[in-house]
This record gives C-alpha cells, structure tokens and sequence, in this order.
C-alpha cells in the first residue's frame, strides 16, 4: 500500500467526519425536537431520535481521530440509513431541476461511510493502521 493510499483514507475520514459533526454540533445546540417529531410521526420508540448524537456527533470524532473506525464508518451509514427514512424517502427516486440525484448529500455521507467501513482508518490515525477496528 502507498502512502497515497493512507493520505487518501485520512482526506476521506476528515471529509466524512468534519462535515457531518457540524450536523450533530446544530443538534447539541438546538436540540433534536425536530427528530423527535419525524420519529413519533413513523411511530417508532422515542428513545431513537437521541442516536442522531452517536451518529452525528460520536462517530465523526472517532472518525477525525482514526480510532474505532470502521465501527464509526457503520455507525455513519446506519444514520444516513435512518435519515433517509425518516425525513428523505420522498425524494428518494427524484431528481432535482439540473438533472442531479435530490439525496445527493446524503448519498454521499452514506456512500463515504460505507467506503471508510470498508478501507479502514489507515496509516495517519490514532489506531494506525493495523488497529483492530481500523
């Protein structure tokens, strides 16, 4: 493996994780009164909104640091999978006016987590490379 390989895993960790932590910070700010809602509506149990903050907030941070990665990569995915559901899957087959898929952002943070599952945390983490979960 080349050290272009490890460079490539930490921009995609940093990318994946810097991006969707500003998600989870709005959250810790404002609260997630709006998850809530969207959970009760699909009449699941009110404790699953608060896994917003493991995906949003959590898993980002192990994703920055490079430790327990590929958990944080599954975790990632298993929110984007549940916001999707829950506050996307109308626009799930759309497409917007210039011809782009309309769940593009989210796409991409599903797509980049299951990739960051896959590829692990790499050399430039606090896990390094061969950590158990990296």
């Amino acid at each position: 493996m080349s050290s272009y390989d490890n460079a490539g895993k930490l921009v995609l960790r940093l990318a994946l994780g810097l991006l969707l932590l500003l998600h989870g910070l709005s959250k810790l700010a404002n609260g997630i009164g709006p998850i809530s809602g969207m959970v009760a509506a699909h009449g699941w149990p009110a404790f699953v909104a608060y896994g917003v903050y493991i995906g949003e907030v959590i898993a980002p941070i192990l994703l920055i640091l490079g430790i327990f990665t590929r958990v944080a990569g599954v975790l990632v995915a298993a929110n984007m999978l549940v916001a999707i559901t829950l506050a996307h899957q109308a626009q799930l087959f759309s497409l917007t006016g210039t011809g782009g898929w309309a769940l593009e952002l989210q796409g991409m943070y599903l797509f980049g987590a299951i990739a960051v599952a896959l590829l692990g945390a790499g050399r430039y983490s606090l896990g390094g490379a061969g950590g158990r979960y990296n």
